[in-house]
């Protein structure tokens, strides 16, 4: 059981005052992200040899230019799934549980969504269809795509212990790791590579955890001994959360 929560209980008119001295530091955050976004659509754009990737999919073979699905932009997750493993990473599962609602608005703002893994597609659409998902995913097996956008690492890879990765070189365990990129394709077919993000930043596909931000709780992982410890495959949650009453210190 949890431990009863500690916290300062006052007035409605003490809260609001708190409430308010709080809300002028998101109004700041609110204008921070969109100044930030406004100079990550500045960024200049990398193009891409539409030869070089060809990917393996549920209808054949396809280059990248192939997989925009009709429209003009596209977002690949890079979903942690190598040749052999058992099941894909759990947390990039996660980030891929919010997808298919997203998809019809991202779809409506010209963006079209694909998962790209280096594990076999049989293997991609086995556990696809375990965790019940629509979207597209893609297998790079054949592939340089995850090297060359720095999410998968081979011993070559590695300096020193440390191996490329946020733009840095960085101790990294594993041979997978998580990121987002988006692509642009023009009127001619040409792909562009706008924008890559990784490490924390990816969070922005978390919509789970801006939930979570708000409430008194928190994210909880204090405690744990890496951040997303408590993330499970969502097929592989217990059946029953933690006791609610527990966040108040009350007895169900």
């Amino acid at each position: 059981m949890n431990a009863p929560i500690s916290h300062p209980v006052v007035t409605r008119d003490l809260w609001i005052a708190e409430r308010k001295n709080l809300l002028a530091r998101e109004k700041e955050l609110t204008r921070l992200r969109d100044q930030v976004a406004e100079e990550r659509r500045t960024l200049p754009w990398v193009r891409l040899d539409d030869n070089t990737y060809v990917f393996d999919t549920p209808a054949g073979p396809r280059k990248l230019s192939e997989l925009f699905q009709g429209r003009r932009q596209l977002l690949v997750q890079h979903f942690m799934f190598g040749p052999g493993w058992e099941q894909g990473c759990k947390s990039c599962s996660f980030m891929a549980d919010h997808l298919d609602s997203m998809a019809p608005h991202l779809a409506q703002r010209d963006i079209a969504l694909l998962a790209v893994s280096r594990a076999p597609l049989a293997d991609l659409e086995d556990f696809k269809r375990r965790m019940g998902w629509q979207f597209a995913w893609a297998s790079s097996n054949g592939n340089d795509f995850n090297r060359d956008f720095h999410v998968s690492f081979t011993p070559a890879d590695r300096v020193d212990g440390e191996v490329y990765y946020n733009f840095h070189m960085t101790p990294f365990p594993n041979e997978e790791a998580p990121g987002i990129s988006i692509f642009c394709k023009d009127d001619d077919g040409q792909v562009f590579h706008t924008y890559s993000t990784f490490g924390r930043g990816v969070e922005v596909m978390m919509g789970s955890y801006n939930l979570i931000d708000l409430t008194p709780k928190g994210r909880d992982e204090a405690g744990l001994s890496y951040t997303m410890e408590w993330v499970r495959h969502h097929d592989r949650y217990e059946s029953q959360a933690p006791a609610a009453a527990a966040c108040c210190g009350q007895k169900a």
